[in-house]
């Protein structure tokens, strides 16, 4: 399984565009797009919806791999992580009514 960023990088380098070309659209410098792919930076919700229309991916497809990445990250070093996912989602229909 990819993560996010290597799914940007991958996406990026079939497309054939560099770096800078990404990082000028996105107005955010080279450096931080590089670590956004590296995974050493999380992205805004807001640079991964416009990361899916520059590098035309599907951009539902993109923000439910980063969102649940992101959430998968918090609760990775919690002893119960599973169970907090699972009430999480029980939790999650409750508002969502």
């Amino acid at each position: 399984m990819k993560t996010t960023g290597e799914i940007l990088r991958s996406q990026r380098e079939i497309k054939g565009l560099l770096l800078r070309q990404v990082a000028a659209k996105l107005d955010i410098d080279t450096a931080i797009l590089s670590k956004i792919e590296r995974g050493e930076r999380k992205p805004t919700r807001e640079q991964i919806s416009k990361l899916a229309d520059i590098l035309e991916l599907n951009k539902d497809t993109l923000i439910i791999q980063f969102m649940s990445e992101k959430i998968a990250y918090e609760i990775a070093d919690e002893e119960l992580g599973l169970q907090i996912l699972k009430e999480s989602e029980k939790k999650y229909k409750l508002v969502k009514k």
